[in-house]
C-alpha cells in the first residue's frame, strides 16, 4: 500500500509558523486530549477518511509523533492519541516522525505514499521505534486498540489538503444472522425427506447446531427458509423448498433445539444468488448449485 519516496530538496520548517504549535505536543495535560474514540461514520465516495493513532504503551517517548499529510503538518500525536480527517481521493503522501523537533525534517524526509481510494477508511498506527512508515491495520484490530486512545486537541492543523469529512449514515445493525446450508450437501438433486438427507449433510447440520448453540446464548426465533433453483415450474420449486425447510427442521429438533422457536418458510426460486444460466440440463444444475439451498435465520437480541 505504502511506497518510500526519499526527497532530496529539503526545506526546514520556519520557527515562526510552526515551532510554537508543535512544542505544545510535549505537553500531556489533561488539555492535550478531546473525547475518547467511538467507532467512525463512513463517509462519502468522494474523500478518503483516516483514522491515525497511537498506543497508549507503557514504553512509548513522552514525545509527540508529528504526523504531516502531503508534507504538512496535521497532528502531534501523544501516546494514546489519535487524529481523524479526510482527502479527497488520490495519492497523499502520510508518516509520522518521532524525535522531530527542532527541524522537524519529517515533513520533507522520509515521505511514504499512499493510494487512498474514496469511500474508504483506513487505520493507520504510529510505529514506536521512530520509523515514519504508516502501520495499516484492520478495522477490527484497530477499533478494538482504539477504545483506550482519545482525540488530540492540543495543536492546530496546518494540512492544507485536509478537509472537513462528509460523514454519511452508519449502517443500521444488522437484527439477525444468517447460516446457509447447502442444497446440494442436504439431498439428492429433486429430493427433500428425511430418509433423504445425506450423511454429509446430517453432520453439516450437526455442526450448524453447535455452532448456534456456541454464538448465540439465546435462541428464540429460528426461520428455516427453503431455497431452490429456477428449474422447473414456480409451484412445485416453492413445495420442494418447503418441504427441504421442514427437514432440516425436524433435523434441527432431533438436535435438541425447541420446536416453539423453530419456524420454516419457503422462497422457491424467488432469491437466486447465481446469475442466468444456460446450456444443456446439465449445466444449468451445476451452474445453478447455489441457490439450491436452506438458509437458518436467527434473530438477534438486542
Amino acid at each position: 500500500m505504502f511506497k518510500h519516496t526519499t526527497i532530496f530538496h529539503a526545506a526546514l520548517l520556519s520557527v515562526a509558523l510552526c515551532s510554537a504549535p508543535l512544542a505544545m505536543a510535549e505537553e500531556a495535560s489533561p488539555k492535550a486530549f478531546g473525547n475518547q474514540y467511538s467507532p467512525v461514520a463512513p463517509v462519502s465516495g468522494g474523500q478518503a477518511q483516516v483514522v491515525y493513532y497511537r498506543l497508549p504503551a507503557a514504553n512509548a517517548q513522552a514525545s509527540g509523533a508529528h504526523v504531516y499529510v502531503d508534507r504538512e503538518f496535521q497532528a502531534s500525536l501523544l501516546p494514546g492519541g489519535y487524529t481523524a480527517f479526510c482527502v479527497t481521493p488520490g495519492q497523499h503522501t502520510l508518516g509520522a516522525y518521532l524525535n522531530d523537533a527542532p527541524k522537524y525534517a519529517g515533513k520533507n524526509t522520509d515521505v511514504y505514499s499512499a493510494q487512498l481510494n474514496g469511500g474508504m477508511t483506513y487505520f493507520l498506527k504510529v510505529g514506536e521505534g521512530g520509523n515514519a512508515a504508516p502501520q495499516a491495520v484492520s478495522r477490527s484490530q484497530a477499533e478494538s486498540e482504539l477504545a483506550a486512545t482519545r482525540q488530540q486537541v492540543h495543536a492546530l492543523s496546518r494540512a492544507s489538503h485536509v478537509v472537513a469529512c462528509d460523514y454519511q449514515p452508519m449502517p443500521a445493525a444488522a437484527t439477525f444472522k444468517d447460516y446457509s446450508l447447502s442444497g446440494d450437501v442436504l439431498f439428492a438433486f429433486g429430493k427433500s425427506g428425511y430418509a433423504d438427507i445425506s450423511t454429509p449433510g446430517r453432520k453439516a447440520i450437526s455442526e450448524l447446531i453447535d455452532q448456534l448453540r456456541t454464538e448465540h446464548a439465546n435462541l428464540e426465533q429460528i426461520a428455516v427458509i427453503g431455497h431452490t433453483d429456477p428449474i422447473g415450474k414456480a409451484d412445485a420449486n416453492h413445495a420442494l423448498g418447503l418441504k427441504r425447510a421442514q427437514t432440516v427442521r425436524r433435523l434441527l429438533l432431533d438436535g435438541g433445539l425447541s420446536a416453539s422457536t423453530i419456524h420454516v418458510s419457503s422462497a422457491g426460486s424467488r432469491e437466486p444468488v447465481s446469475g442466468q444460466c444456460e446450456g444443456t440440463r446439465a449445466e444449468q444444475v451445476a451452474c445453478y448449485a447455489a441457490d439450491r439451498r436452506v438458509v437458518v435465520r436467527v434473530d438477534l437480541l438486542p
